[in-house]
């Protein structure tokens, strides 16, 4: 049995042997030229090149990236395969090969190298619409692909066709977005052969997503879709889901990315995975996207990155609750956690002591939070004394304590039956339900319109950011201290954001002088041009964020007009203005002070 480090391993080989080029596995906090609250795939670090800027290490690549999906987090523990931080595996063609050896080699992988029986193996296409139509290409294909291990690969049973929800993919709807349709490829689970009329939408519990090819072959005009010269492919697959179907497993909480918790939580709470297994699945897998966030540099609060931290460890706490576990259960996993996934991030070991800590803290403010919520129940059990409450009543006051001090509605409804309130418990979980599923929209709206981050964001306001922010870091470290360096950006269409360490804060009169300074330089008219360097090389005359992995060849962004004279030379994946001039005027208009010697500055175009 192969383990997920062996598949891994074969992916890179399989892929190496057609000419691609392994790009590092980056952390899950974006930390430049984003608006993503944390890495969501393994397109992430390639959003650039996607359009069209050159990489350093050619048109072919390959990786393995950490990613987080948050959104949904409760519905972990409810099935065999969600969960919320997950491995994804890729590979990428910049404007080389499409289809037919993307789906030739992708096969070859999961039949030849993995030896996956090709009879569990379907595939999905796009049916095409009024605007595309049907990807015919793929269907010849795959024809030929099935027909190599002996299969008839007829539509309607061993390929099926879906619309724009299932086989579609693009980044936005604004005029000059790529898109394109996909190839999935699904692992039958059952023992049987599927029925007539069950494919992966009518059966979606049996068949499961290992893959998907994604071909960017469009661009979305005035009036439609058209043909883009240069033709992408983007191919995404969750490590963890390939383990369970190579491992032979049912469950992705039994395969080598997950079981060795699993195990843990039994002997620490002398409890079986099989009766308990929604408990289980919940702290295993919060433990491990826990440990990936925080190992990145997130501690928990109530913003951002480190409120979803925050909410993954009180997750965690309240079932380790359930199950009967006293205290400390979530600290003691995090050793587990790293020596199941130390293959992948051996610099976590260094650090493992530092998230326990953090850890510890967290569970202590979540008892803190129960010693005021407690009084609360108690008062209004009082109230309630002898009388059958209203569900509704129940609910609002629960989404409320959820709300201000983060107590979950399960402890709430635990609470209740403990101070003997009789209510009606299916209708006080269904007005609940109904009042967070209203939260839960607003914010997802309220996410897609914060953290969309991607393929839309280079627009060509942002792009001019982009090089402002670069002037700015240069003004920072040529006028206040050579040693700053970046900590992390943020760059949206009405402003940039930059975080820096230093010691002391800044002056007024620094600020302004910084402001002046940048302004100086877009008024020069300076050119902007990259240079590809080898790592170690660039290293020496180049600003780049410290403990970000990096390829050994990169691209160094230098605004001067030779490298050697240049104000500017940053690590960057672009795109960049061609020169300065491009640029409007800025204004520092806010400074904060975030603590831990780590300060921000905001600066936007000065309105003429």
């Amino acid at each position: 049995m192969l383990s997920a480090q062996q598949i891994l391993q074969k992916y890179f080989g399989h892929f190496a042997k057609y000419g691609h080029k392994q790009i590092p596995n980056v952390s899950v906090v974006p930390k430049e030229d984003s608006t993503l609250l944390f890495v969501n795939s393994g397109m992430f670090p390639l959003v650039p090149y996607l359009m069209g800027e050159p990489h350093p290490l050619g048109k072919r690549l390959t990786n393995v990236q950490r990613s987080i999906r948050f959104e949904d987090m409760e519905e972990v523990g409810q099935d065999i395969r969600h969960t919320t931080a997950f491995h994804m595996i890729g590979n990428w063609s910049l404007g080389d090969y499409f289809k037919k050896e993307q789906l030739t080699w992708i096969y070859e992988f999961f039949v030849e190298v993995l030896r996956l029986d090709p009879n569990r193996l379907y595939a999905t296409v796009f049916k095409g619409d009024a605007f595309v139509p049907r990807d015919e290409e793929s269907i010849e294909i795959l024809k030929r692909i099935f027909k190599k291990y002996g299969i008839d690969a007829k539509l309607g049973e061993r390929t099926f066709e879906f619309g724009r929800e299932s086989n579609w993919w693009q980044r936005g709807d604004a005029i000059g977005e790529p898109g394109g349709p996909d190839s999935e490829i699904f692992y039958w689970l059952l023992d049987r052969p599927p029925k007539p009329g069950e494919n992966p939408e009518t059966a979606e519990d049996h068949f499961l997503e290992i893959g998907n090819s994604v071909f960017m072959q469009y661009v979305k005009t005035k009036t439609g879709w058209e043909e883009l010269p240069q033709k992408n492919v983007d191919f995404g697959g969750g490590l963890e889901r390939i383990a369970m179907v190579v491992q032979g497993k049912q469950d992705i909480f039994l395969t080598d990315m997950f079981e060795p918790v699993i195990r843990a939580i039994e002997k620490l709470t002398n409890k079986p995975y099989e009766s308990h297994k929604k408990e289980f699945r919940i702290i295993a897998d919060h433990m491990r996207a826990s440990v990936i966030i925080g190992m990145d540099g997130v501690i928990p609060s109530n913003k951002e990155q480190g409120y979803v931290l925050r909410r993954l460890l009180r997750r965690m706490f309240r079932f380790a609750h359930k199950l009967g576990a006293k205290s400390n259960i979530v600290t003691q996993l995090v050793e587990p956690t790293i020596t199941m996934l130390e293959w992948l991030y051996p610099w976590w070991r260094e650090k493992q002591k530092q998230i326990e800590e953090i850890f510890t803290e967290e569970e202590k403010r979540f008892n803190n939070v129960l010693r005021k919520v407690l009084p609360k129940v108690e008062q209004l059990a009082t109230r309630l004394a002898g009388k059958k409450a209203n569900t509704e009543e129940l609910a609002k006051y629960a989404f409320n304590l959820y709300q201000s001090l983060g107590f979950p509605p399960e402890m709430f409804e635990e609470e209740l039956e403990h101070q003997n309130i009789k209510f009606d418990k299916k209708a006080y979980q269904e007005a609940y339900k109904k009042l967070f599923e209203k939260h839960q929209e607003i914010s997802r709206k309220g996410a897609e319109k914060k953290f969309k981050g991607g393929l839309a964001e280079h627009t060509e306001t942002t792009i001019r950011y982009h090089t402002a922010t670069h002037l700015l870091h240069a003004a920072l470290y040529t006028l206040i201290d050579p040693n700053i360096h970046q900590k992390g950006s943020n760059i949206t269409n009405e402003r940039l954001r930059f975080d820096f360490p230093l010691h002391r804060d800044l002056t007024k009169e620094e600020i302004k002088k910084l402001g002046d300074w940048v302004n100086e330089r877009i008024k020069e008219g300076l050119p902007v041009n990259f240079v590809i360097l080898n790592k170690e090389e660039a290293k020496k005359i180049a600003k780049y964020i410290p403990g970000e992995e990096y390829p050994e060849k990169v691209k160094v962004y230098y605004i001067g007009h030779t490298l050697e004279d240049a104000i500017s030379r940053e690590f960057c994946g672009g795109p960049h203005v061609k020169n300065t001039k491009e640029i409007p005027p800025i204004e520092i208009y806010k400074y904060e002070n975030l603590g831990g010697g780590v300060k921000r500055l905001y600066a936007r175009f000065r309105k003429e």
